[in-house]
């Protein structure tokens, strides 16, 4: 990991499309962020990236006051994810970052809101937001511990 003390940690959220679960994770991250004031620098984009955020992804967050509608998919490239503290990927990506030990990948494994009903996309969206703040706990505590 890098010197917490000198540079932000960087994270990743990542899928293929960047149109579902990554810009999910990425408003939820950028909310602990500000919420908890922490340097942290966030990256999100997708291996094919989609043309837009999907519909009930967009519907799912602006139920709890989320604006995603101006946000859109993009391309993200292994030199950017190699520079990160932190990968998540969404559960469709295949990375190839094993030659880069300094960087924490995690396979969330979730299911993709593309298509389901509003329920099913609240219970992914609800997951992600967890798993964010779960991360977001773990990076909190090793600033603590390298303070």
């Amino acid at each position: 990991m890098s010197d917490t003390t000198t540079q932000p940690t960087r994270i990743a959220f990542v899928c293929v499309q960047n149109a579902g679960r990554s810009q999910m994770a990425t408003a939820f991250a950028e909310r602990e962020r500000e919420r908890r004031g922490l340097d942290v620098t966030i990256l999100t984009g997708g291996t094919h990236p989609a043309d837009a955020v999907h519909d009930e992804v967009i519907d799912a967050m602006a139920d709890l006051g989320i604006d995603l509608s101006d946000r859109t998919p993009r391309e993200i490239t292994t030199d950017e994810l190699r520079s990160c503290d932190y990968v998540a990927t969404m559960g469709c990506s295949t990375l190839e970052l094993d030659d880069t030990p300094t960087v924490d990948v995690r396979d969330w494994a979730l299911d993709d809101p593309d298509g389901e009903d509003v329920d099913r996309v609240h219970d992914i969206r609800d997951e992600i937001d967890s798993r964010v703040r779960a991360l977001f706990d773990e990076i909190e505590a090793e600033r603590g511990a390298s303070a």
